[in-house]
This record gives structure tokens, sequence and C-alpha cells, in this order.
């Protein structure tokens, strides 16, 4: 992954093969990513890298992230349980996510149409950061299943990694092995996830 920030609008984030040809996502929407750049920079977030990608940062706390794709480009809130969205812009990244997050662009003319929005949305993240605030731990309403249980019993290490995971993550964990059709299939999964799960990611992070 990257290190430089400079290096993400000019090559992308270097997790995929597409990292520093033509077809990258971020050179698709060079344009839209460099407008949100510039309206996250004007509103006083410091800019600094985090994953690969572009992440504004506000009296020590992360506030937002850039993100491209092949269909579009987004910038995504942390936190955002915590903001009032009265123009309901905010969407949620997948069926599986908890709280809408996260704004999706597919031309450059939406972001300037929307800047007063996503200036307010920043705003309002920055008074949140400032003054330590999160959003109240939700009680995880979703049941372990037992291949699982039975491995975090078995793995201390992994037990920790397991529950130091946000909720979100742990639930990916829990739809990926309900899909499997047997036991033994649950097991092998529960194998290969976990270098991911040691290192803090999702099922579906790379």
């Amino acid at each position: 992954m990257i290190a430089e920030i400079e290096d993400y609008f000019k090559k992308g984030c270097g997790r995929c093969p597409r990292f520093a040809t033509p077809d990258c996502s971020t050179q698709a929407w060079a344009d839209g990513l460099s407008a949100l750049r510039h309206l996250l920079i004007a509103a006083g977030l410091e800019e600094t890298v985090k994953w690969g990608h572009p992440c504004y940062r506000h009296a020590g706390r992360n506030v937002a992230i850039l993100g491209a794709h092949r269909s579009d480009f987004r910038l995504s809130f942390f936190n955002a349980a915590l903001l009032s969205d009265p123009e309901g812009v905010l969407e949620r990244q997948g069926p599986n996510t908890r709280h809408a997050d996260m704004i999706r662009f597919s031309e450059t003319a939406r972001v300037h149409a929307l800047a007063p929005v996503i200036r307010a949305l920043v705003e309002e993240a920055k008074e949140h950061a400032a003054a330590g605030r999160l959003p109240p731990k939700e009680q995880s309403q979703f049941d372990l299943p037992e291949e699982l249980i039975a491995a975090l019993d078995d793995d201390p290490e992994l037990a920790e990694a397991f529950h130091a995971l946000t909720p979100g993550r742990q639930r990916s964990y829990t739809i990926l092995l309900a899909s499997a059709r047997t036991s033994a299939t649950r097991q092998a999964r529960i194998l290969k996830a976990r270098p991911k799960i040691l290192a803090g990611k999702g099922a579906m992070e790379r």
C-alpha cells in the first residue's frame, strides 16, 4: 500500500494489480477525487494516509476517508451514527452496514452541487471529534456459529483479536460462515480467515 498521499491521486492505493496503470479507479475519477480533496482541506481537516487511502482528521481523530471503485468514488465518514444528515445524502456501504456513512458519486458535478451539504457534515463531524464523542456501543444482534465459538475457545490469540474487532467486522465473519452448508466448510473458512482476524480486518477486506 502507498505511504505518500500524492501517490494515491497519481497512481492509486497500491492494493490491487491495477495500481499505477490507466485502469486504476483513482484515474477514472481523478477530477472528482481532487474536488473532494480540496473541499476537505479547505474545511480545515488534516490530510494523511491510512489503509492506502486519503484520510482526513481533526483533533487527533479520523473524520473522513476517500475511496474509488470502478463504478463510483466515495466520501465516507467515521462515527457517522453521530451525524444528523438533515439532507439525507448519506448511504449505507452495503446491506449489512449498520449506519449510513458515505456519499457516492458518479460525476464531479455532484461534488460541486453537494459542497454546502458536505461542508456542513464536516463541521458537525469536527465538533464531535473535538469533543471526543463516539457513538454509543450497540449490543451485537447476531449469534456466533458453533464452529467459531469452538475456534475462539481453542485459540486465545484468535479470541483476543476477534473480540477487538468492531461489531461490523465481527458480523462480517458470521455472515461469511452462515453461507457455508457444512460444518467442515465453516471450519475451513475460519482457518483461512485467521490471518485477517489477527490483522484486524473484516471478512471482505483485502
